[in-house]
C-alpha cells in the first residue's frame, strides 16, 4: 500500500515530526542515510523502537523510497541547513515528476530557498520553504508552521500541516502560507532573531537579580514566577523558570554551566539581512554579540584580573524591572516586524504580520501573551511601536527600563539587550538626530554630499568646507 507522506532525515526534529504525523493518522515511509557513528538502516531501527510507526516503511536509498508514495508525491526533507540540501536535492531530481511537492522544513537561509523554489517551478515541482518552531517537543506535540513558496503546493499539503501544526486557544492551527519563494524561511530566520533578543534580555534580567540584588537562583525563579502569572507570559520565561529552580547533589545546576554560549547561524543571518535591507535591530545585533563574546573566556578572564571591576548592589523594585522587561521585550519585537515588512516589501511577499504574529501564538519558542497583543495590532496595519494600544505601555514603562539600565552601568552589571532596546527607543522618538553631523563628516573628507533639510527635493551636493 502506498504510502501518504515520505520523510527524509531523522534526527530530532525528523524523529519527532514523524510520530507526528504517525499520530495523526498518516502513513510514513521514512529515508535515512547511513551515518558515521549511528551504522546502517537507521530509518528501520526508529520504526521498531516507537510503536507509534509500526506501521511505517524504513529505507536507506531514495528510488524503493520514492516508489512507496502515493501521486502526487510528498517529500518532507529534515536535514541540516546548507550543502547537505542541495546534494539531496540533486539526488532527488532524477525520481522526480511534474507534481510532485517538496517541503523543506529545515533552517535554510531565505536566499537557498529562493534558488531552490525557482529551480524547480521550471520543472513543475512544487518546492516548499517552510520553517518550523518549536524544538524537539515542539515538533511532537504541534509546532509553529510558517510555509513558503509556491501556494499551489501549499495547498496540496495545507490539511497535513495544520493537522500536525500547534493550535491557539480556539483550536486554530499555528500555520500560515507566509509568501512566496523564500518568504516562509526569512520568517522563520527573523523567529530566530527575536528569540535571541528575547533570550538575552531575560539573561540580562538574570544578571542584575544575580549581581545587583544578590538574589539566589530559587529567588530569580519565584521572582519570575510571579511575573509569568501577570500577564507577562512567555514561553522562554517558563523554562527558565524550571532552569533556575533544578539542582543536582544539592548544586544549582546553572552554577555549573560554562558561561560561553554558541550561535548556530540564524541569529547573524538575521542582522546580515537587517544591514541589507538598512534597518535597525539593535536589541538583536547586541544578543547576538553578546553570545560572540561570551566566547572569549580566557580573554574574559584575564581582563577580569586586569581591571578588577566590582558590581555594586542597588536598588530597584522588582514591580520595576517588571515594567522594564515587558517594555524591552515589545521594542525586540517592533524591530523583528519592521525587518520582515521591509523584506516583505523588497521581495514582493506580501506578508501579513498579524496572520505570521498569530502562527507564533503557540508552539513556538517566541510564544507569548504579547503575541497574542502584538497580532491584534498588527492587524491594523501598524507599526507596533505606532499603535496607540502600545504606545501608552512605552511611555509607562521607559522610565523603569532607563533608571534600570543607569543603575547597572553604575554598578558594573552588563546588560547589552536592555541598554540596547533603551537607545533603540531613543533613536527611535528624536525629531532631530545628529545624523547630520554625520552626514556632513561624510562630506567633508570623502565628498559624498549634503542635503539640506529645508529643501524637499533631496537633492544633494557637496558644500565647500574648506573655502
Amino acid at each position: 500500500m502506498k504510502r501518504d507522506i515520505g520523510l527524509i532525515g531523522l534526527g530530532v526534529m525528523g524523529k519527532s515530526l514523524a510520530l507526528n504525523m504517525a499520530g495523526k493518522g498518516y502513513s510514513l515511509s521514512l529515508f535515512n542515510r547511513p551515518e558515521q557513528g549511528k551504522g546502517d538502516h537507521i530509518a528501520q531501527r526508529i520504526i521498531e523502537e516507537n510503536s507509534l510507526l509500526s506501521g511505517s516503511l524504513g529505507f536507506e536509498e531514495l528510488s524503493p523510497f520514492l516508489n512507496t508514495l502515493k501521486s502526487p508525491r510528498i517529500i518532507f526533507i529534515m536535514i541540516k541547513a546548507g550543502e547537505a540540501v542541495d546534494q539531496l536535492l540533486d539526488s532527488l531530481k532524477p525520481f522526480l515528476v511534474k507534481g510532485d511537492v517538496i517541503i523543506e522544513g529545515g533552517n535554510s537561509h531565505y536566499t537557498d530557498t529562493i534558488r531552490r523554489f525557482d529551480d524547480f517551478s521550471q520543472e513543475g515541482i512544487y518546492f516548499l520553504g517552510t520553517g518550523i518552531s518549536g524544538g524537539e517537543q515542539g515538533a511532537l506535540k504541534g509546532p509553529s508552521i510558517m510555509a513558503g513558496g509556491s501556494k499551489e503546493g501549499f495547498e496540496k499539503v495545507a490539511g497535513i500541516l495544520d493537522a500536525i501544526a500547534a493550535k491557539d486557544n480556539n483550536g486554530n492551527a499555528c500555520m500560515s502560507f507566509v509568501g512566496r519563494d523564500g518568504a516562509g524561511h526569512f520568517a522563520k530566520m527573523v523567529h530566530n532573531g527575536i528569540e535571541y533578543g528575547e533570550m538575552q534580555i531575560i539573561a540580562d534580567i538574570y544578571a542584575i537579580l544575580k549581581d545587583g540584588l544578590e538574589l539566589k537562583p530559587e529567588q530569580i525563579a519565584n521572582t519570575f514566577e510571579k511575573w509569568l502569572h501577570n500577564n507577562h507570559y512567555s514561553f522562554l520565561l517558563e523554562i527558565t523558570i524550571d532552569i533556575l529552580r533544578k539542582k543536582e547533589d544539592a548544586h544549582w545546576v546553572i552554577d555549573k554551566i560554562a558561561d560561553q554560549a554558541l550561535a548556530k547561524g540564524t541569529g547573524s543571518w538575521t542582522v546580515q539581512a537587517a544591514c541589507d535591507l538598512h534597518i535597525p535591530v539593535q536589541t538583536i545585533a547586541a544578543a547576538l554579540f553578546a553570545r560572540y563574546q561570551s566566547a572569549f573566556k580566557n580573554e574574559r578572564l584575564e581582563a577580569n584580573q586586569l581591571y578588577k571591576p566590582e558590581k555594586k548592589q542597588f536598588r530597584q523594585s522588582t514591580d520595576s524591572l517588571a515594567k522594564a522587561y515587558q517594555t524591552a521585550r515589545i521594542i525586540n519585537h517592533h524591530q523583528g516586524f519592521h525587518l520582515i515588512e521591509a523584506a516583505s516589501k523588497k521581495y514582493h511577499w506580501g506578508i501579513d504580520l498579524s496572520s505570521l504574529a498569530h502562527t507564533w501564538t503557540k508552539g513556538c519558542i517566541i510564544q507569548s501573551e504579547l503575541m497574542s497583543v502584538l497580532l491584534e495590532i498588527l492587524n491594523e496595519r501598524k507599526a507596533v511601536l505606532s499603535s496607540f494600544a502600545i504606545v501608552p505601555r512605552i511611555k509607562a514603562g521607559l522610565p523603569h527600563l532607563a533608571e534600570l539600565v543607569s543603575n547597572t552601568a553604575i554598578s558594573g552589571i552588563a546588560t547589552p539587550a536592555l541598554s540596547a532596546s533603551l537607545n533603540y527607543m531613543y533613536c527611535y522618538m528624536e525629531g532631530r538626530s545628529t545624523a547630520n553631523l554625520i552626514q556632513a563628516q561624510r562630506d567633508y573628507f570623502g565628498a559624498h554630499g549634503i542635503q539640506w533639510s529645508d529643501n524637499p527635493s533631496g537633492k544633494s551636493f557637496h558644500y565647500k568646507w574648506l573655502e
